[in-house]
């Protein structure tokens, strides 16, 4: 079975692709401004998250549901306006955050390694959870200084593997024909 990929689709992914390695290697290139741009763009989500609480909090029945869905709302909405305000300051957080979250992962990998240890290519979950870990000290190590690396850097490579995922996936449909 072959998946086919008509022109037009392969063009638009073939752009995107480019626009994302482009995209990633800024990142990689200039982190702390990659790390401001999420910082920013994560401030958005928050704000908008902020007024789907306040508009779902007049669907709740009961003062009480309606009060602490208000009371999320705000805090968001702050949390929210202060990112915005200070975007340094919110990449600050963003570090720390993603500090927490890779160690957490790479705890949690090498805990599934343990359990499928026996397994072929089960050694990619401990390389995986070690990786993770020492990416998690240095982060907590040298916090808040690698706020000016941590974020972008790992935005970018983030975007730098997207587009070349999305270069590589339409290029396939052409590779198995021309195997053939």
């Amino acid at each position: 079975m072959s998946i086919s990929t008509s022109s037009p689709a392969r063009g638009w992914s073939i752009f995107l692709g480019i626009l994302l390695v482009v995209a990633g290697m800024f990142s990689i290139c200039a982190p702390f401004f990659a790390g401001i741009a999420a910082s920013i763009f994560f401030g958005w989500l928050i704000l908008i998250a902020g007024i789907a609480h306040l508009v779902y909090a007049w669907s709740e029945r009961g003062a009480g549901a309606v009060l602490w869905q208000i009371l999320i709302g705000i805090v968001y909405l702050v949390a929210a306006f202060y990112m915005l305000a200070r975007p340094v300051s919110g990449v600050v957080a963003l570090t720390l955050v993603l500090g927490i979250y890779i160690a957490l992962e790479g705890v949690f990998e090498l805990a599934l390694f343990s359990l499928v240890r026996k397994r072929p290519g089960s050694i990619w979950f401990l390389v995986d959870g070690l990786a993770s870990l020492l990416l998690a000290v240095l982060i907590f190590f040298h916090w808040p200084s690698s706020t000016f690396w941590a974020v972008g850097t790992l935005v970018g490579i983030s975007l730098l593997f997207s587009g070349i995922a999305r270069l590589t996936f339409p290029m396939r449909p052409r590779l198995a024909l021309s195997e053939a």
